[in-house]
Parts: structure tokens; sequence; C-alpha cells
């Protein structure tokens, strides 16, 4: 079902239909999913609200709430399965930071999260700043900060006191945002290292299928998976893929 795309937009998304999803899905043996509301939708969350219910069973959503969304709107989101809303603070064209005290205020009483998609070196306190606004903070893409300037961060290094002290989530995910390399990302794994020796109890996975705005080659999802067994233990593994996202999509 082809839904229109917002204009301007910063990018033009390849087609990924939901039978290529579950192909991959049931080739590295994934069950359940978290749709997050692209940019390329704008305002429009009409396939958000489509995907939600054509998939109940097994997927829960991350929308994008704006100060002037109705109350109505987050309701029915809520139903249907999200249990968080977006922030975009790499890319222009979001909501401004000044607007999310407005935001959370109207999602704060329906236990949903704040998403946020930042590149932690940039600003070192902006992490400090957004971990206080009274919702649970969950961190994209292992800080969105690069492998190779990782772990003398100030940024990241606050990323991580956060994390230890269990005020902070972070999505280990978008490996290959991180770095210029495409398949195998030994260069990441330090500070996926870091992350998990921090708190694994505040950390959970995600394929970022299908992988927009990126050049090719394309990813491969089974490189990503590959990753995360190279990084975790067992008992790490059960924490991040099952546990953790059980308490942060599904047990509210």
């Amino acid at each position: 079902m082809p839904f229109p795309f917002y204009e301007p937009r910063s990018y033009t998304p390849t087609q990924a239909p939901l039978a290529a999803y579950r192909a991959m899905a049931e080739a590295l043996g994934l069950e359940r999913a978290v749709l997050v509301h692209p940019s390329v939708y704008g305002r429009d969350h009409t396939s958000f609200e489509h995907w939600l219910k054509v998939c109940s069973g097994w997927m829960r959503g991350v929308a994008v709430v704006y100060p002037d969304t109705p109350i109505a709107d987050i309701e029915r989101w809520h139903a249907l399965g999200a249990r968080g809303t977006r922030f975009n603070a790499l890319f222009d064209g979001g909501v401004p930071v000044e607007a999310l005290p407005r935001i959370l205020g109207r999602v704060r009483d329906f236990g949903w999260h704040l998403q946020v998609l930042m590149d932690v070196s940039r600003d070192a306190k902006q992490v400090l700043t957004l971990v206080d606004f009274g919702v649970p903070l969950v961190v994209d893409h292992c800080g969105h900060v690069p492998a190779d300037q990782a772990l003398t961060s100030t940024g990241f290094l606050n990323l991580l006191a956060l994390l230890r002290e269990g005020r902070v989530w972070v999505k280990l995910s978008g490996l290959y945002r991180l770095t210029s390399q495409r398949g195998g990302f030994a260069d990441t794994l330090p500070l996926v290292e870091a992350l998990l020796r921090a708190n694994p109890s505040q950390l959970v996975w995600g394929s970022d299928w299908p992988h927009p705005a990126i050049a090719p080659p394309m990813v491969n999802d089974g490189d990503l998976v590959q990753a995360l067994l190279d990084a975790c233990s067992a008992a790490e593994l059960q924490q991040v893929l099952v546990d953790n996202p059980n308490r942060l999509y599904w047990q509210h």
C-alpha cells in the first residue's frame, strides 16, 4: 500500500514491503519489531497507524508527537501499540528542542519514553539535559558517535555514566552509521563492549531495517546480528533481545 511522502524531505527511501521485512526477520529468528515513524512522512501518521493495526500481535511503535498533536491522536496511537515519541537532534526539520517540555507533557501520562537521535559527541551536556525531562530517555544508535572517537568523547562518557546509574536506555543499533565498514564492524566493538559493561539491563537492540538514507553498498542484517553475538554473553543476549524490550515496549 503506497503512502504519500512529505514535502520537503531529506531523502526518498526505496520500497520496503512488509513481506521483505518478514523474510529477513524469519531468516534471523526475530519475532517482534518496533516501528519508528520516519521523517519522510512528516506529521502524517497514516502509515504508522496502518502497520500497527496489521501487525498488532508482534509490533510496537514510536510516534513523532508535536506540541499541538491532539490528545485523541496520542490515545489512538497508544491503543495501537505506540510507546514513545521520537526527537531528532541530529538533522534539521524536526521539532525544536524548546518544544520538548510541551510534547512530553502530552505523553507522560501514557508512560511513553522519549527516543532521541543525537550524536552525543557534538554537545557533551545535551544528554544530561534530556535525561532530566521526566520521562524515560532512549538514545538511538549507541549515541551516534563515530566509533573511532567514542571512548575519548566527553559526551559518550556522560552517556556511560547515565547508563551505569540506570537513568538512560541505549539502542545497540545502526553500527554501520558509526563507521565506514559495511561488514564485521570490528571497530565498533569497543564502544559496544563499553555500553555492555556499563549496564546491560538498559540496552535494547534493533536492526534499523530498511537502513534508510545509507549509501550503497547496503548492509547485511545478518552481519549486524553477528556483531551483537560477538559482543554479548548468553546472559547479555537474553537481556538485550528479550527481557529489556519486554520492559520498555510490552509491559505497559
